[in-house]
């Protein structure tokens, strides 16, 4: 029998790399191409490894989940453990749909006389164990997948919610610029009290070398009153932008808020673009979405004054 390692590697190749494509239209996660080419190369290798009896060892369970550990935060990055099981279990649930789909078309296909005494016989002559799964099996696994795709579907409409809500924002200081992903937050009611400016937040990180580095760990370690010491003392060329907001936090307790005044504020938006120029821009210490899908808040006044 000849067997050729290159179609074999580069057909493998093909499936892992439409599985991948397929598993992130799902999670509505554009993929890197050269991602996708290294994720899918290291599938396909796997699979030209059954050829070389020596490296038998690695044709384990856990070599095989591992590999596809690794695939997975090839192709999409890791960002959060979140986000990162659930592109494992979409890819693990397009993999089980695609094997049960070519499995019974196989055997919708295969006419009765293919089939005896337990042994399947194939038209180029070879045979191979029929595959015999008791009921109790079948039962269990699918109401394990059932569970397991209700869970992946219901995270996947909440993600799709937030991502009605996502809007590309652009700010301009001067001549600074940073754009970024906001989220129209529709309960954040949060205004300047002395002009009645509404406030988006931003995360300071964004501004770093822009504005003083131990103003930004004042900020991310909440230390407002040690901020306001810090800008009497220092000169900035935003000087007469800053403004400190009061809000308040989730324990109730009041606090003050480093906030910018910028030129303007532009929001992409369902293919408009929405220029405000009466917004300050609070600065936030922490990270505003785990899994980084967004970097700022959007005043929902932004867009209901347009």
């Amino acid at each position: 029998m000849i067997v050729y390692v290159d179609l074999i590697f580069l057909f493998n190749l093909l499936m892992d790399g439409a599985m991948l494509y397929t598993c992130g239209k799902i999670r509505k996660i554009k993929l890197q191409w050269w991602r996708l080419l290294l994720s899918s190369s290291i599938g396909a290798s796997y699979v030209v490894m059954l050829f070389f009896p020596q490296l038998s060892f690695l044709f384990t369970f856990l070599v095989k989940i591992g590999l596809s550990l690794l695939m997975i935060a090839v192709a999409f990055r890791y960002v959060s453990l979140r986000n990162y099981l659930l592109n494992l279990g979409v890819f693990y649930v397009v993999n089980f749909v695609a094997a049960g789909g070519i499995l019974g078309i196989k055997y919708l296909l295969q006419n009765s006389s293919d089939v005896v005494n337990g042994i399947l016989y194939t038209h180029a002559g070879g045979s191979g164990s029929a595959i015999q799964v008791g009921i109790t099996f079948v039962v269990i696994v699918s109401c394990i997948m059932l569970i397991l795709i209700r869970k992946l579907f219901a995270s996947q409409k909440k993600q799709d919610q937030i991502t009605t809500y996502l809007a590309e924002v652009e700010v301009k200081i001067e001549q600074f610029r940073k754009t970024c992903t906001g989220m129209i937050d529709t309960g954040n009611q949060l205004y300047d009290p002395l002009t009645r400016t509404p406030v988006m937040i931003m995360e300071a990180a964004l501004f770093e070398g822009v504005i003083p580095d131990d103003w930004v760990h004042h900020i991310r370690s909440a230390k407002g009153d040690q901020l306001i010491t810090d800008m009497a003392l220092e000169v900035n060329t935003w000087q007469d932008r800053l403004r400190f907001v009061p809000y308040r936090g989730v324990n109730r307790s009041t606090t003050f808020m480093l906030a910018i005044k910028p030129d303007e504020v532009t929001v992409s938006y369902h293919n408009r673009e929405l220029t405000a120029h009466k917004v300050l821009i609070g600065l936030d210490g922490g990270q505003l979405s785990r899994d980084r899908t967004y970097q700022a808040i959007i005043h929902p006044a932004m867009i209901a004054e347009e």
